[in-house]
């Protein structure tokens, strides 16, 4: 039975779609089966991945506005050992059409039910926001990983997001638990980066990994192309840093 991760920070730009794709990425690479889903509007997950996905007619949403659609007609295979339920701008409309819908927080953990049992790791790329779309993911899930932006405006923006998951842990998903806090966007040759990870770290003990993702344009290079990193570069301190994650991921889940 998969373990479904969803990746969430309501801060944009703070890195949510490049650790999928890479975190994906390497744990493939290790010979899991991952599943990524994008379930942002913008499609950058899916756009990253070499999808170009605003004519497809089998999307996250069509299985959210109708659950007897069959979920496994809307897998994309995009790696050897990665799938890819993709998104496009027909995701917008979800947030209105389905806030009459039974138990609508629920409705990705119900599509995403079936899947399941095909995957070692399910990785959910929310959106920059904290609605409902986001709180599905946090439903659906077992564990949040949160990218968190190395400046110090980010700390503000993770504490209202861990005050969404008490929340979430006490009304909907009494399981979901915090699986780390991954420093992106460290800017190396200052002292500003490390401090905020510092007082991270203060502030939230364990809960920040160890490992921490340095900004470099070969990320951006390695997404115009649809590539993740580790295919782009493999060698880059990157990658090997998402390698390092995922062998984290793997000790703490794979024998839930």
């Amino acid at each position: 039975m998969g373990v479904i991760i969803a990746l969430a920070n309501q801060k944009g730009g703070v890195g949510k779609t490049t650790s999928t794709i890479n975190l994906g990425a390497a744990l493939a690479e290790r010979g899991l089966r991952v599943l990524v889903v994008d379930l942002d509007p913008q499609a950058a997950l899916s756009h990253g991945l070499g999808i170009q996905a605003e004519d497809l007619s089998n999307t996250i949403y069509n299985l959210l506005v109708d659950p007897d659609q069959d979920a496994a007609k809307a897998l994309l295979p995009v790696r050897s050992g990665m799938d890819l339920l993709p998104a496009n701008i027909d995701l917008a409309a979800a947030e209105i059409e389905l806030v009459s819908a039974l138990s609508r927080e629920s409705l990705l953990k119900d599509a995403l039910a079936p899947l399941r049992p095909r995957y070692d790791f399910i990785l959910i790329d929310c959106g920059p926001n904290l609605g409902l779309l986001t709180l599905n993911a946090l439903t659906a899930a077992d564990a949040v990983l949160i990218p968190l932006q190395c400046e110090y405006f980010a700390l503000r923006a993770l504490t209202i997001l861990l005050k969404t998951v008490t929340r979430v842990r006490a009304r909907l998903n009494p399981n979901l638990e915090v699986a780390g806090i991954l420093g992106t966007m460290y800017q190396t040759g200052t002292r500003h980066a490390e401090e905020v990870l510092g007082q991270a770290r203060a502030l939230f003990g364990q809960r920040v990994f160890d490992i921490y993702i340095k900004k470099s344009i070969r990320f951006a290079e390695a997404s115009a192309v649809g590539k993740s990193l580790l295919e782009y570069a493999p060698d880059h301190e990157g990658a090997h840093a998402y390698r390092a994650l995922a062998e984290v991921i793997i000790h703490d889940y794979s024998q839930k």
